[in-house]
């Protein structure tokens, strides 16, 4: 499993993502990759990064149930609130790296004043949840009994911060606990 965020990044822009097809597009390739050919409104699978381009130029769009939006983000943060303390709900693998896109994408689009307050509303909710399944995560990373059904609900980047925790986490209990020599 990768052991950083950006290994995390570069794994999503390279999963298969489903766009619907604005207009007819005539196949392409590159460097070895075949793009299309494309029907208007028909969808299909194309990598992410492939994705992003052909959407820039208006030949595709990413289907919308794809991407994040403030109100699956605010579910997000209900659906964390109403847990129980000490569980963590289950989070979609990709939702970290649908939240970055998200967030720069709202960014950019914040230029006029109820886009700038409806970025902040958005970041506010993004730092809700993330500070929300941080706490829990270090509590579960310091519990001496580790539970299968709790860890498969983390994503690869809390994963990456529940097992770097523990090992901090345990180290240190070793040390506080040794003996001292005399």
């Amino acid at each position: 499993m990768p052991t950083n965020i950006g290994t995390l990044d570069f794994c999503y822009e390279n999963s298969l993502t489903t766009v619907v097809a604005n207009r007819n597009f005539a196949e392409m390739k590159l460097a070895g990759l075949t793009v299309g050919p494309f029907d208007e409104g028909n969808e299909y699978q194309v990598y992410y990064w492939v994705a992003k381009e052909l959407q820039n130029v208006g030949i595709v769009h990413i289907r919308e149930e794809e991407l994040l939006d403030g109100g699956r983000l605010y579910k997000v943060q209900w659906k964390e609130g109403v847990q129980v303390p000490g569980m963590i709900s289950e989070l979609p693998q990709d939702f970290y790296p649908k939240l970055r896109r998200y967030l720069t994408f709202a960014e950019a689009e914040a230029v006029q004043p109820e886009k700038i307050q409806e970025y902040h509303k958005v970041k506010a909710l993004a730092n809700d949840i993330i500070n929300s399944r941080l706490k829990k995560i270090i509590s579960l990373s310091s519990a001496s009994a580790k539970s299968d059904q709790v860890l498969k609900k983390l994503t690869p980047e809390e994963k990456i911060v529940y097992d770097q925790l523990g090992e901090i986490i345990s180290t240190w209990k070793n040390q506080i606990l040794q003996k001292q020599e005399k």
